[in-house]
């Protein structure tokens, strides 16, 4: 175990910590995009997070910057990961993609007792917590994925509408993002794409075919042309809402949904291939860098959601949250800090434990009941 000790109060985006509570946990894949972005926000709160990954070169930098301890430890060395968590309560994992990565991080702290935090927005990973709900109990632990812009938005609108219909049977939720993706996200979608569409339909999840079901939608600042997409939300709204038919739907170009929805096929083939599948995965390596400082600044992102009952009622309702990484950033530590607030055992999701309008605790998020 290496350590890089801290030093003095930093500044971090014009912000100099002050405050006295000094909260430490372990934030896993600090050196990639969205990791750094978690790290700078937690120290601007006033956090002292351990910085981890598997790589102390990548990591020491990072840490030196921010006056932070570091302790690498590689997913597959289970001895390692133990000596990371080492006294420390929770652990954020930031390491994508989660598909590869999310489980040997729950088994760690499953074994160690320590509380378990992502910001995944892939279904196997979702559903993986769900099943571990029961052994989280027995072990005092809480499972919880999702606690960035997958999908915490989504997750807490999905409820406020909810909560508007009882007895609601449809669910729709839309996203619009805005800005370029991480390479960690890439690879997300690229691992993903062979599984195809997926909605959930009386409570189960089945596939849906990608590039159907595209049809205009207003979101609250003008209206964009939406397609289904296999969303987080079609494995935590469920969980929060308890309703049995989601669909959860991305903002794309008309002629990208188009395009995908003649090529996907191929596209999913082409990806079960081992060769191509790592040549495309190492191409998004070496290209794909997230979205600039000046971007997340300025991009928005947006929210739809409705709930439907049978006998007609219905309510929807509207979000404008920060650009996707930015809001992940913000969002994430907020959510470590609730559950070490008030922990709760067992597999959970963001709006299911800390309600819907944990959002707008989110620094630059508002919700609107009618658009514009």
């Amino acid at each position: 175990m290496s350590h890089v000790r801290a030093g003095p109060p930093v500044s971090v985006a014009g912000v100099t910590t002050t405050s006295s509570i000094t909260p430490r946990w372990l934030l896993y894949g600090a050196s990639g995009y969205t990791g750094r972005l978690i790290a700078e926000e937690a120290v601007r709160r006033g956090h002292r997070p351990v910085l981890s990954g598997r790589s102390l070169e990548k990591l020491t930098p990072l840490a030196e910057a921010l006056g932070l301890e570091v302790r690498p430890a590689a997913l597959e060395d289970p001895r390692q990961l133990s000596a990371a968590l080492k006294d420390l309560p929770l652990v954020l994992h930031a390491a994508g993609p989660f598909v590869r990565t999310a489980e040997p991080m729950r088994q760690a702290c499953l074994a160690q007792g320590v509380h378990y935090q992502d910001i995944t927005g892939e279904i196997p990973v979702f559903e993986g917590s769900f099943r571990l709900d029961a052994e989280a109990k027995a072990r005092g632990v809480s499972l919880m994925s999702g606690v960035g812009f997958d999908v915490v938005p989504t997750d807490c609108l999905a409820r406020y509408v909810a909560d508007l219909v009882p007895g609601a049977t449809e669910l729709e939720i839309a996203i619009s993002g805005g800005s370029q993706a991480s390479a960690g996200t890439a690879k997300s979608v690229v691992l993903q794409l062979p599984e195809g569409g997926k909605a959930r339909r009386g409570g189960v999840l089945v596939s849906y075919p990608l590039g159907q079901g595209i049809r205009r939608l207003r979101f609250d600042d003008k209206e964009r042309t939406v397609m289904p997409i296999p969303w987080g939300d079609l494995s935590t709204a469920y969980r929060t809402t308890g309703i049995e038919n989601i669909t959860t739907l991305m903002a794309v170009r008309s002629t990208s949904a188009q395009v995908l929805r003649w090529t996907a096929p191929v596209l999913r083939e082409a990806l079960k291939v081992g060769l191509v599948r790592d040549r495309v995965l190492r191409l998004i390596d070496s290209r794909v860098h997230g979205p600039t400082a000046e971007t997340r600044e300025k991009v928005r992102s947006h929210i739809w959601a409705q709930a439907r009952a049978p006998d007609g009622r219905s309510s929807q309702a509207w979000l404008q949250v920060p650009e996707g990484y930015l809001f992940t950033a913000r969002a994430a530590v907020l959510a470590v800090e609730e559950l070490l607030a008030q922990p709760t055992p067992g597999a959970l999701t963001p709006a299911g434990a800390f309600g819907a309008d944990f959002v707008l605790r989110v620094e630059g998020c508002r919700r609107l009941d009618t658009p514009g």
